[in-house]
């Protein structure tokens, strides 16, 4: 049977069918419909973990205990769970180990463009890379036969384009994998130092051995057709290759990326007159090539940044001019990103945008509020650091500009990587004030559940982390609850909160407008008490624009009634009907 799935969706088939038992996540996108998918599995264990360094730990906890297991994240995320893999490279494993990793070319939600194949090489863990979804399937059940057969964990490399995109996929049965036993084995598990560099060993032993594998093994693929053209290229780069030209070139398609074989590439390099390397990001192929001694054209003729396009590689390999587009004369209306009507973190940055205040963000919906006409965040680094950094901006600084200065995070990013930055706070005698923006969910990569919501990632009631008390416990004295769309009252707690001279924790609690219990039912309409003094316009809604005529008016298919303007309006002009 065959099935049009996501790459993504691939990947958590074939794991699967590779008889995962333990799969530990943390949301990010390109990567998180693998876990997402993954839940309609029952034999498999599946958890949302507060961030990737405890989710890759889970895994390898799972591992080391017999079972195959799985933790997927995007590149940024391998940031955070870097230490861990580092380690259990040296360890290797007992049930097979994958890791999943998801890049972002083109940062179409990310930060950065890290390209995660220096994180194989670094590390020394063998990295593989599918090109559509079959194989996506594919890669992920035989990568844990790899693993265990090289006792080793494994990397899988997406991409935005991969992850997402759809292609068929053959379906196929679980494997039922009984787990391993599980022996106590202080020399391959306890890594201090005089175990470490026994293991050290072990690890080279074992990357020369899948050096050897790399030059024959079924991931690298060589096709063969008009050979003036060399390609090699792995991952969507060789599927844009192929779409771009066809049976003009011959290619090599590396599927495992690292280690890469050396007598397979000058074997084909020497079938070929002129050769090119195609590859998104750095140039990690390309550099290998020249180290084999290849002359080869890569990054001379390709762009370091971005995604590529078919008709970018016609044009540098062949010389083809593009195709002639038609243009629209007018301008077209940018359409920047904005926080969604009844988004409860727009009464925040309204607030913090009157009273003028540096803002230190964060990762999340939240980033939005840089963008005008909120225009609030002055920064945004990474998860946590909103919290961290203020603090490094106030000892910089001094009390005067502390006063000035607010960190805004929300709450699943918080949990995952917040509460030692406020915790450094308390600790190093900051009086930092922290708004942690409570809207019930994770919210940005999709309503993912998150230890302050009371609910697993399959909806199963549990403990609900208590905000309010965990700063308490942390040594803030301070803590506040207040809603952001009591626009008066939480411009109040501010001015309080930020005069402190000790550290202080505003909750803006107030959930997300798109899940499904909140029901705002009415919408919002402007009277003929507006003035047209336009201070709605300043809350960003996208309901809200200009009439054209000097005022103001409210689309009612965008808007949902959630308040906030009517709040706002200093002359009553808005009013809820319907």
């Amino acid at each position: 049977m065959k099935k049009l799935l996501l790459g993504n969706a691939a990947v958590a088939q074939g794991a699967y069918e590779a008889g995962v038992r333990v799969v530990a996540s943390y949301p990010g996108t390109p990567s998180t419909e693998i876990t997402e998918n993954i839940v309609k599995y029952d034999e498999i264990y599946a958890e949302w973990s507060p961030n990737e360094k405890v989710a890759a730990e889970v895994a390898i906890g799972a591992s080391i205990g017999g079972a195959r297991s799985m933790s997927c994240m995007k590149h940024v995320g391998l940031n955070v769970m870097a230490d861990p893999v580092f380690t259990v490279s040296y360890t290797g494993v007992n049930g097979g180990l994958v890791f999943c990793v998801a890049d972002d070319p083109g940062m179409h939600s990310s930060q950065n463009e890290q390209d995660s194949r220096h994180y194989a090489k670094a590390s020394k863990i063998t990295m593989l890379e599918p090109s559509d979804s079959q194989e996506c399937k594919e890669f992920t059940r035989l990568a844990f036969e790899l693993s265990e057969e090289f006792d080793t964990p494994v990397f899988i490399r997406l991409s935005t384009r991969v992850s997402h995109s759809q292609s068929l996929v053959e379906i196929g049965e679980r494997k039922d994998i009984e787990l391993k036993p599980y022996e106590k084995n202080v020399g391959k598990y306890v890594m201090m130092p005089a175990n470490a560099v026994k293991r050290h060993v072990v690890v080279e032993e074992r990357i020369a051995k899948l050096k050897d594998f790399a030059e024959d093994c079924s991931f690298n693929t060589v096709e063969m057709n008009d050979t003036k053209i060399g390609v090699i290229a792995s991952g969507i780069a060789y599927m844009y290759a192929k779409e771009a030209l066809g049976d003009n070139a011959s290619y090599l398609k590396l599927g495992m990326v690292y280690p890469m074989p050396e007598k397979l590439i000058l074997d084909f390099a020497s079938k070929v007159d002129k050769l090119y390397v195609i590859e998104e990001l750095d140039p990690i192929i390309e550099d290998h090539c020249k180290s084999l001694g290849l002359e080869v054209s890569g990054k001379d003729v390709f762009t370091l940044l971005g995604e590529y396009t078919p008709t970018m590689i016609k044009s540098a390999v062949l010389g083809t001019a593009p195709a002639e587009q038609a243009e629209i004369e007018e301008a077209i209306p940018a359409r920047p990103p904005v926080l969604c009507p009844g988004c409860p973190h727009r009464g925040v940055f309204y607030v913090l945008k009157k009273l003028g205040l540096v803002v230190s963000g964060d990762i999340g919906c939240y980033t939005l509020g840089a963008i005008p006409p909120l225009a609030s965040v002055d920064t945004t680094i990474c998860m946590g650091a909103s919290v961290s950094a203020a603090l490094g901006m106030a000892k910089a600084r001094g009390s005067e500009f502390n006063k000035k200065l607010v960190s805004v995070i929300g709450d699943s990013t918080f949990m995952h990587s917040g509460i030692t930055g406020l915790i450094d706070i308390v600790y190093n005698k900051g009086n930092n004030t922290v708004i942690i923006l409570d809207n019930s969910i994770t919210g940005m990569t999709g309503h993912q559940d998150n230890p302050t919501t009371g609910y697993t990632i399959r909806g199963e009631e549990t403990k609900q982390v208590n905000l309010l008390t965990l700063c308490k416990a942390i040594g803030i004295e301070h803590v506040c609850v207040a809603d952001p769309f009591d626009i008066k009252n939480f411009e109040k707690v501010v001015k309080e909160e930020t005069q402190r001279e000790e550290p202080s924790v505003i909750i803006a609690q107030r959930p997300c407008a798109l899940l499904k219990s909140v029901s705002y039912t009415s919408h919002c309409k402007i009277t003929e008490n507006c003035k047209k003094c336009k201070m709605c316009m300043k809350l960003g809604c996208p309901a809200i624009s200009e009439d054209g005529a000097g005022g103001v008016k409210i689309d009612l298919t965008q808007c949902n009634g959630c308040g906030l303007c009517i709040n706002v309006c200093p002359f009553d002009a808005i009013v809820k009907e319907g």
